[in-house]
């Protein structure tokens, strides 16, 4: 534990020197992200004393963007929300770590070569493996990653239809410059298409780089929108949100549970993992067992449950479990574009949810202690403030005003949901920076791994 924490330390030390800034910390009592501050506290308070080799003085100082006032670090710990890292996710890029193999901004998908009919016997044909790089200089990515996925298919669709469209214009000046006879009309069409031609021929490139992110996006999000299909992820989005906002359930969780066409087990168990750690009444035991057994039967491993059972009976919810807001996904009729047959993507049956702002609990403790509210929440978490000669324990912020610069790390990792959710929440905050880190990101699929192995213990 001491070598992870070390660690996480050194790490956030390094960052900062980097941005060359002094941080204020803000961190939750009781928790890991606690020592982390005490840790980190003390190593910036250690270097800035030495005043001749400090790493904080010079031209570094100042250098980043963070000049005119210091940024505030806002440690949590994964504890406060176990809820988010389980949630099925709607937006493209949360969606894409949670279903595909997506590591260091790398997709690889395994092609499947369409079913043919191979001979009995036959060794059946190896899948081919593709790699797609979704860099920042990817501006469809870029403007996307955010966006619910409906709308993803209906802005590839628009990408191909205006792609196509420049692509017949080339097609057709060709063949406008192909023109035989020497009458008059066709000797001024030709000066005129010439123009238009060397425009065109210099627009090639960009050309090839728009028809090359268009196949690639098409390809990822075809992948994800099976995964979509097959799993009926759109119905766990809107339930699990449902149950996060306490809204009333149009269906019983045990008929999603026991529906076998609903989901892998994986998926079941995160549902009710979701439910167990969001309800504030725990469910009876003759009513967890009932739960219990349409998991067993329907392949669960229960080891997860264990774990969150024996987290939730220890925390005896200090407070009452973390609020989600109220949300409301509104299922809207499906996108008349996508819908249309001559699309790529086939979204029949797929719903088409808008989603709702609403602040997961890590944003809504970002916004408590940036903008200097008092929140029950947030009211004791403690402050540190290494450029102080004298470190005192309190959670009386000294400075008032509301920062224009944050970093949240979350001690004990951290997932693309919650990065989202900052993102949306910053852009209507103007003038204001966020930058959001983790111990890990992990997916859905490896938390769930870490609550079994810790099930076990």
């Amino acid at each position: 534990m001491e070598t992870v924490m070390d660690t996480i330390v050194d790490s956030l030390f390094c960052f900062f020197v980097t941005l060359g800034a002094v941080p204020i910390i803000r961190c939750s009592r009781g928790t890991a992200a606690e020592m982390v501050a005490v840790k980190l506290d003390k190593k910036l308070r250690e270097n800035l004393r030495d005043a001749r080799n400090s790493l904080f003085t010079g031209d570094t100082l100042g250098a980043g963007q963070f000049s005119f006032q210091r940024p505030l670090l806002v440690l949590v710990d994964r504890n406060i929300d176990l809820a988010t890292p389980l949630h099925h996710t709607w937006t493209y890029q949360a969606l894409v770590h949670d279903v595909l193999d997506f590591h260091l901004n790398r997709v690889n998908l395994e092609e499947s070569s369409g079913v043919e009919n191979s001979p009995a016997g036959a060794r059946p044909k190896r899948k081919n493996k593709k790699s797609y790089d979704l860099t920042p200089v990817d501006k469809f990515w870029q403007k996307h990653k955010g966006s619910p996925f409906p709308e993803v298919a209906e802005s590839v669709q628009q990408e191909l239809e205006s792609y196509r469209a420049q692509e017949d214009e080339v097609k057709r000046l060709k063949s406008i410059m192909g023109l035989e006879g020497e009458d008059e009309g066709a000797i001024s069409m030709l000066s005129d298409n010439t123009a238009k031609l060397t425009s065109a021929v210099s627009s090639l490139p960009e050309l090839l780089e728009k028809k090359r992110l268009i196949d690639l996006h098409t390809n990822v999000a075809t992948a994800v929108l099976e995964h979509i299909k097959a799993r009926k992820l759109d119905v766990y989005f809107e339930y699990e949100e449902k149950i996060m906002s306490k809204t009333t359930l149009d269906k019983s969780l045990l008929d999603i549970i026991s529906d076998p066409d609903a989901g892998t087990p994986e998926d079941k168990m995160r549902l009710f993992l979701i439910y167990y750690i969001s309800t504030q009444q725990a469910p009876s035991e003759a009513d967890l067992e009932q739960y219990k057994k349409a998991l067993t039967d329907a392949g669960c491993n229960l080891n997860p449950l264990q774990y969150i059972k024996q987290w939730k009976a220890f925390t005896k919810m200090a407070s009452a479990p973390a609020s989600y807001g109220s949300t409301t996904t509104k299922p809207m009729g499906l996108l008349s574009r996508v819908m249309n047959t001559g699309s790529q993507f086939v979204m029949e049956g797929v719903k088409n949810l808008v989603l709702k702002q609403q602040n997961l609990p890590v944003t809504r403790i970002l916004d408590n202690l940036m903008e200097m509210k008092s929140n029950p929440e947030t009211d004791d978490y403690r402050y540190f403030d290494p450029k102080m000669l004298r470190g005192n324990d309190s959670s009386v912020p000294r400075n008032k005003n509301p920062f224009q610069e944050a970093i949240v790390f979350v001690v004990g990792g951290g997932n693309y949901i919650e990065y989202q959710n900052l993102v949306d929440y910053i852009k209507g905050k103007q003038g204001k920076h966020i930058l959001y880190g983790c111990s890990e990101l992990f997916n859905a699929t490896q938390f769930i791994k870490q609550l079994s192995q810790l099930g076990q213990k």
